[in-house]
């Protein structure tokens, strides 16, 4: 059985290209940095989780609700093939239960903070946002899209960002959880404007503060899809 089954649902990515020496103390045991092309990716994450259910079961007051994320992209060798999947460095939820659970039993980053979000519907475009509340700030990420559907190339930096199937936790230096994240194939929406209002010193600490004034590599919105979370096991090295 799935541990987690839910939908995810208008994944706002916000991409910057940092340097990867930057990351060098989140990296799990086993995983390496995935470049595309040269570049190492962090990407500021808002979407919807949807009808939720841990284990087959759906708990009350916890089956819809925003999440927000900081996360980063590795790979790892594995039966001669490429495994590729995300770190996260913080994700942040709006029930404390929910940081409970994934807290202690896959040993992630999350936080629980005040979040809300809205979609509205305008004669040609679409506005989505995303908001946390760090202190007594609301930060904010609102994203204007075309209506109609388009695909997501095959080998472009949009596929790259997307298409990760499996997701690892750095548990200590020698020991690495991975699970798997299925998923179809997502499509897009064009991206025609943005705002980005985030304190990521607030939000991610002095590390990260140095985003607030980069201009992102690029922006994607992916419509999204069911999803399963499954398959946990322990690597040791």
């Amino acid at each position: 059985m799935s541990f987690l089954k839910a939908q995810w649902k208008n994944l706002v990515l916000i991409n910057y290209d940092i340097n990867p020496e930057l990351l060098k103390n989140y990296i799990p045991k086993g995983t390496e940095i995935d470049l595309w092309n040269g570049k190492c990716y962090v990407s500021l994450v808002g979407f919807m989780f949807k009808n939720v259910k841990i284990l087959g079961l759906k708990i009350p007051f916890h089956v819809n609700f925003e999440e927000v994320n900081l996360r980063f992209y590795v790979k790892r060798f594995e039966n001669n093939e490429w495994k590729r999947g995300v770190v996260f460095i913080k994700e942040i939820v709006p029930k404390h239960a929910l940081t409970f659970v994934a807290n202690a039993v896959y040993k992630e980053h999350y936080q629980t903070l005040p979040m809300k979000h809205s979609i509205t519907q305008n004669k040609e475009t679409i506005d989505f946002v995303y908001q946390w509340k760090t202190e007594n700030k609301w930060n904010t990420i609102l994203i204007e899209t075309e209506k109609n559907p388009i695909k997501i190339e095959l080998n472009s930096e949009a596929e790259f960002i997307t298409e990760h199937y499996f997701g690892y936790t750095k548990v200590n230096e020698n020991k690495t959880f991975e699970y798997e994240v299925k998923h179809p194939r997502w499509q897009q929406l064009k991206i025609t404007n943005h705002q980005i209002d985030v304190d990521f010193k607030k939000t991610y600490g002095s590390e990260f503060e140095f985003l607030e004034n980069k201009k992102p590599a690029s922006i994607q919105l992916a419509i999204g899809s069911v999803i399963s979370v499954e398959n946990k096991k322990t690597i040791k090295l």
